[in-house]
């Protein structure tokens, strides 16, 4: 029970402007893929055999796993290790953040794990529904706590030390944020503490929530002027869906659900990811003066979705996720497996005021799902929740208000949840 935040609540504070988003959401589009080379302070990978199946017995195969590290901090034997949680889409190395930071302050080491299955880190060449099925969060969590030892043995041979255990500190934002705050449950003995930023510990089947923090965050204006574009997109799909995806240049995008999905997907990551402006400014001024509020909104989606920030919208495309061969560069599909079988967080439209399309609904999702992966592919999210806690997910306090020791004597972890389910975890 927590009765009033701890002076510490600064750290997290500080650490949310570079690790998260200035919007809590779960978008299929991780931001990675804005940094530049020259933003990372180590690119060079090392491998690590790891265990396909952690929960059989019987199955020994391994592959290959890539990480990270970046040791320049780390002089003293006895300091403590960051590992920062790769997630869904292909780890680059360890960028240059406030985590940095703190690595120079306490004289730390980073290491960073790629989630298995993206970026080069696949078991499997060919990614099958039936490949897949060792892609879990719960395989994922095996995977950090094998990472983990096999590096702290590593260090000690390194120091030429034994038996010795660094404080071990695990970060992570959205689903490496959830993992970040599971690892903590689940592996209490090989961590100290966890930070976990925007961490979405709770599994939600159909999450209304979403946008309706997309239109609280937009305001009444831009909101109004969304909601005048969605209507306007519906109506001219039913009329002639080629002009109106042409208009946007996604005429690949046979599956009408598929293109309302990437429009209310574009709608979103303005504000997610800190460019409001570049959104309502123009779309609140071309429906303020009566202008055409649709032609706006392709253009933000053609110059800042797709320019800007990168996105291809064959992403989107359900025969794209079809698609089965692995590469460096793939992550759609693996992760719609797991929103499709773990966690859900089916990005619906509410019932009333919504910003997105009442198409974008729980059937499409399923829909999805079923024609992607199979019939039958249902995401278990009451069992998810179960297993980790969901909102409830708990740890006590036990941290020396002197920030110079935190990290060295933090023994457990001090855990925020809001209301949309987000966990806030150090």
């Amino acid at each position: 029970m927590v009765s009033s935040p701890p002076p510490l609540l600064l750290l997290l504070f500080l650490l949310l402007p570079s690790l998260c988003s200035s919007a809590p959401a779960f978008l299929r589009s991780p931001p990675s893929r804005l940094a530049h080379p020259s933003s990372f302070v180590a690119q060079q990978p090392v491998w690590f055999r790891q265990r396909l199946d952690h929960f059989s017995s019987q199955d020994r195969r391994e592959f290959q796993q890539r990480y990270y590290e970046f040791l320049d901090y780390f002089k003293d034997p006895n300091a403590p290790i960051f590992l920062r949680i790769c997630g869904e889409s292909t780890c680059s190395g360890i960028p240059n953040d406030y985590l940095l930071v703190l690595a120079k302050k306490f004289g730390a080491a980073v290491v960073s794990l790629e989630h298995r299955y993206y970026g080069e880190s696949s078991p499997f060449e060919e990614l099958t529904t039936d490949n897949l099925k060792y892609l879990s969060s719960k395989q994922a969590l095996f995977d950090l706590a094998s990472y983990r030892n096999f590096y702290q043995e590593s260090i000690n041979k390194k120091f030429n030390t034994t038996e010795k255990e660094n404080p071990w500190i695990v970060f992570g934002v959205s689903y490496p944020g959830a993992l970040s705050a599971w690892f903590r449950l689940k592996f209490p003995h090989l961590v100290r503490g966890s930070l976990s930023s925007s961490g979405v510990v709770l599994a939600v089947h159909n999450y209304t929530a979403f946008d309706q923090q997309v239109a609280a965050s937009a305001g009444p204006a831009c909101a109004n002027a969304l909601r005048d574009v969605t209507q306007e997109v519906d109506k001219a799909l039913t009329s002639n869906s080629h002009k109106i995806k042409a208009l946007f240049g996604v005429e690949q995008l046979k599956n009408d659900g598929d293109f309302r999905y990437l429009l209310a997907d574009a709608a979103a990551e303005a504000f997610q990811y800190g460019n409001p402006d570049i959104l309502c400014l123009p779309l609140v001024a071309a429906y303020s003066s009566g202008q055409n509020v649709v032609a706006a909104y392709a253009e933000f989606v053609k110059l800042f979705f797709f320019g800007i920030f990168g996105v291809n919208p064959i992403s989107y495309d359900q025969e794209h996720l079809k698609l089965t061969k692995s590469g460096p560069d793939t992550g759609d599909r693996q992760w719609w497996y797991q929103v499709c079988t773990e966690v859900a967080y089916f990005q619906v439209a509410p019932s009333q005021n919504s910003i997105r399309s009442p198409g974008v609904n729980e059937k499409y999702h399923l829909d999805l799902c079923a024609n992607v992966f199979g019939n039958g592919t249902y995401p278990e999210v009451d069992i998810t929740n179960l297993y980790y806690g969901g909102s409830g997910i708990t740890a006590t306090v036990n941290i020396d208000h002197d920030d110079k020791h935190f990290l060295q004597k933090v023994v457990t972890s001090f855990i925020v949840i809001d209301e949309l389910g987000f966990a806030y975890v150090i």
